[in-house]
């Protein structure tokens, strides 16, 4: 079964790894050597991070002689991104009138405690 690009996207940052590997290359191009550094893993094990990273087309990996360099492709994340826009909003419009709710009852009660 064939998944979507935002499926892709989202399995890829579920994963707290994956996700500091992208906070890295946000910075800039870097090596695997240099993206493995701060994990206590195998290089085999980044290895796997990357492909799945870069499966989502979330990262590009190149090849310059010694030198594996790994890129950020943000495309996906915009995507990702604007999808959640759409909630961000309802959830704010939720709050907004959950808020203009509180007011009102809030209004109410000091009403009925000065009738008292």
């Amino acid at each position: 079964m064939a998944t979507d690009q935002l499926s892709n996207t989202f399995a890829a940052l579920s994963d707290p790894t994956r996700r500091a590997i992208l906070a890295r290359l946000a910075l800039g191009e870097t090596s695997v050597t240099e993206l493995a550094q701060p994990f206590e893993m195998s290089m085999p094990a980044i290895s796997k991070h990357l492909k799945v990273l870069e499966r989502a087309g979330l990262i590009a990996r190149g090849r310059d002689a010694q030198w594996r360099p790994c890129r950020l492709k943000p495309q996906p994340l915009k995507d990702a991104a604007e999808w959640l826009e759409h909630y961000r909003r309802f959830w704010e419009q939720s709050f907004d009138r959950l808020e203009e709710y509180l007011r009102e009852m809030q209004a109410k009660e000091r009403k009925d405690a000065r009738k008292k």
